[in-house]
């Protein structure tokens, strides 16, 4: 397995509307796809989504699984489900647990690193989003 690119990072916020005023409205980054019921908002810089923030509560105290902080860092390694594949194996056979998951225009593994950070790698098999940027959202169990 071999990463290309970064591909985007998720933090958690306390509030997804403060959240999208300070990175969209202050910092412009342009904002591509909101979602209410996951309390997520999704910002491009040419890619499907290089920047997202998840909305975890105003009473989210710290780094946590639901507190504000890190969520995660995605690398991307491919574009094709072989890619994936060799890559499950790879990380398997070092004793690492992985959760694949569909997400329409990509496909990830998800795994923590040695001091739990958590981490995707994914390939890009769709680029349906660039004509639906809320396609960036959807998440399916993948069956490698």
């Amino acid at each position: 397995m071999k990463v290309q690119s970064l591909g985007h990072v998720v933090l958690k916020v306390s509030d997804q509307k403060r959240a999208e005023e300070f990175y969209n409205g202050l910092l412009g980054l342009p904002l591509v796809a909101r979602f209410d019921s996951r309390k997520m908002s999704f910002f491009s810089l040419g890619d499907h989504h290089d920047f997202a923030v998840a909305a975890v509560g105003e009473d989210a105290a710290g780094p946590d699984d639901n507190g504000i902080g890190l969520q995660h860092v995605a690398f991307k390694i491919g574009d094709t489900a072989d890619v994936l594949k060799e890559a499950k194996m790879e990380l398997e056979a070092a004793g690492v647990a992985v959760t694949p998951v569909d997400h329409g225009v990509t496909q990830s593994l998800y795994f923590l690193d040695p001091d739990g950070n958590r981490l995707e790698v994914y390939v890009d098999v769709s680029d349906a989003w660039r004509r639906d940027p809320g396609l960036v959202a959807q998440a399916e169990p993948l069956s490698l």
